[in-house]
């Protein structure tokens, strides 16, 4: 029967008439388009939230492009074989992470140890007990839970405040996919208005600059001109915000090994939220376990605040390493590294 329909039609026409694919009642079509369209947004969504927690976990940078075109591709096959959709497993991640596993290798094995269990280990998995199971995902559930996010709620802006404590109830007592959605919806809208605002004072906002092709504002040059390859500078425009989180560590990772010192100038930042504090307390982290010294210049009086609320200051920079100009930072690193 197969050679038959191979004759009268394409290889994918006859695999759809011999699955019953196109015998499905045309008013369904439209359906099956919709739970396909949940289905994918929700995946999608699954696995860029484990991805995010197994970079925090790593302090590593995923490829979003790549994660989700992946599991496109693998859940299409799987679906040739009458497989169910699936999408990035957040406990199962945080185990392979804590467990050592950190590299490709280990989800491969992974996806190879369920493969054996569906194919014929499943006998032995079922003697697993489940009180096993349950003292594994217990302390794995609590690990998942963004506590810092939580610890620092009335330290943070409140609208932030109330975007996330939004977005949790949605997540925990509804969808998942209208939290996501409201929440960005929320978070972009907030950042409209403090746009808005900060136009009405007359201040600048614009994009991060690249180290690459960086120039050095007038009163740097002449000791930017002597020390450039051991003091970097990294000059921030604008506030600091969710949209601009991912860029900034990305720059701070280019970093060259040789630089002793960065000093980031946050003269032109009036504004930064919870998801911009995250991220400078990341870089400053990672350029501590570098041997990076941090030192930074022209804070407002909004990031200072913030700063301090979370105790970036005076934890990680101490008060002494914050600077009103300029002058004085370099002053501070000359002193510092004998230069």
């Amino acid at each position: 029967m197969a050679s038959a329909y191979h004759r009268r039609y394409p290889i994918w026409i006859t695999f759809f008439k011999l699955n019953g694919i196109l015998d499905i009642d045309s008013s369904a079509y439209a359906l099956v388009a919709e739970y396909a369209l949940v289905l994918a947004v929700l995946g999608s969504i699954d696995s860029l939230l484990t991805s995010v927690i197994a970079d925090n976990m790593t302090k590593t940078k995923h490829n979003s492009n790549r994660e989700l075109i992946g599991q496109g591709i693998g859940n299409m096959v799987a679906a040739i074989f009458g497989g169910i959709p699936g999408a990035g497993a957040t406990k199962g991640t945080v185990v392979n992470i804590n467990s050592g596993g950190k590299t490709r290798l280990s989800g491969v094995l992974h996806g190879l140890f369920l493969a054996a269990v569906l194919l014929g280990l499943s006998g032995l998995a079922a003697h697993i007990p489940l009180a096993v199971l349950a003292g594994i995902l217990i302390p794995i559930g609590f690990k998942i839970i963004d506590t810092k996010g939580l610890k620092h709620l009335l330290a943070v802006p409140r609208a932030d405040a109330v975007v996330l404590i939004i977005v949790l109830l949605m997540t925990t007592f509804g969808s998942l996919i209208q939290a996501v959605g409201i929440g960005v919806i929320l978070a972009s809208l907030l950042f409209m208005k403090r746009a808005s605002d900060l136009g009405e004072k007359g201040l600048e906002v614009g994009t991060l600059a690249g180290f690459d092709g960086e120039q050095p504002w007038k009163d740097e040059q002449e000791l930017y001109d002597t020390f450039k390859d051991q003091i970097y500078i990294k000059h921030l425009y604008g506030p600091l915000f969710f949209g601009f989180t991912s860029h900034f560590q990305e720059t701070i990772k280019a970093l060259s090994p040789e630089v002793k010192a960065l000093i980031i100038r946050l003269d032109r930042v009036p504004y930064i939220d919870q998801s911009g504090l995250y991220a400078l307390e990341n870089a400053v982290l990672d350029l501590e376990k570098r041997g990076v010294r941090v030192v930074l210049t022209g804070l407002q009086e909004q990031p200072k605040d913030k700063l301090e609320s979370i105790d970036i200051i005076p934890d990680l920079v101490s008060e002494s390493e914050t600077f009103a100009t300029i002058e004085e930072a370099f002053e501070y690193l000359k002193n510092y590294f004998k230069l």
